[in-house]
């Protein structure tokens, strides 16, 4: 089974990719890929990829949507790692007077993609990672009001990227199963730039991977 991780920047794809080669103990390990920053641009590099390995007769087997991300007060700290339990599309639906409306609730599609739960497991407990939801969101929250309107709708939920929701989309085009693992950045909420850990969160990042790399080769 071909791995596939899927990242928005290159810093996080850099990230990703020294964690798996000083993890793995084989010669190949998991193709990653810096895709775009958004749902779009996600969900397009990822279907690219996969079409071309299935035409190449290499099919991937396992998609993973990683990077930095917003962590919710009180599940998710800074510096730590989030994998979801669900990528839920957080802000793809209709705002009305009595509130948000999922697409669902629109009659229009599906909000969320449930990841292999065993798998979510596996790589929670190789990481030390929560398992939670992780929203995926077109606009980052920049404000307590918005945060606490996301967190009174998913009160589950740990963590906030732009990505996952278009990553899993493709793949399950392709009828791949997806996981999304995210490294906290900074917390949800009002936007300060101040207080952001990047380079801790893209640190946790590699150290992360690199303790999947015996994983991802055992599903191989």
């Amino acid at each position: 089974m071909r791995v596939l991780v899927v990242t928005a920047v290159t810093a996080e794809a850099e990230s990703a990719a020294a964690g798996l080669a000083a993890g793995q103990r084989a010669r190949t390990g998991p193709t990653v890929l810096a895709g775009g920053v958004g749902p779009a641009a996600a969900a397009a590099s990822t279907a690219t990829a996969l079409a071309r390995a299935a035409a190449s007769n290499a099919p991937y087997g396992l998609v993973v949507s990683a990077g930095i991300g917003g962590g919710f007060r009180p599940h998710a700290p800074v510096g730590s790692l989030v994998v979801a339990d669900a990528i839920v599309a957080a802000d793809l639906g209709a705002d009305t007077p009595d509130g948000f409306l999922t697409v669902e609730e629109l009659g229009f599609g599906r909000t969320a993609h449930l990841p292999p739960a065993a798998l979510a497991a596996r790589v929670a407990d190789a990481t030390g990672a929560l398992v939670a939801p992780v929203l995926t969101v077109s606009t980052v929250t920049g404000t307590a009001a918005r945060a606490a309107e996301l967190s009174a709708r998913h009160p589950r939920a740990a963590a906030e990227a732009m990505e996952g929701f278009g990553v899993a989309e493709a793949a399950a085009a392709h009828g791949v199963p997806v996981l999304e693992i995210r490294a906290i950045s900074n917390a949800v909420g009002p936007r300060d730039r101040a207080a952001w850990r990047v380079g801790d969160a893209l640190a946790a990042l590699r150290t992360g991977f690199e303790r999947l790399g015996p994983l991802f080769e055992e599903t191989s």
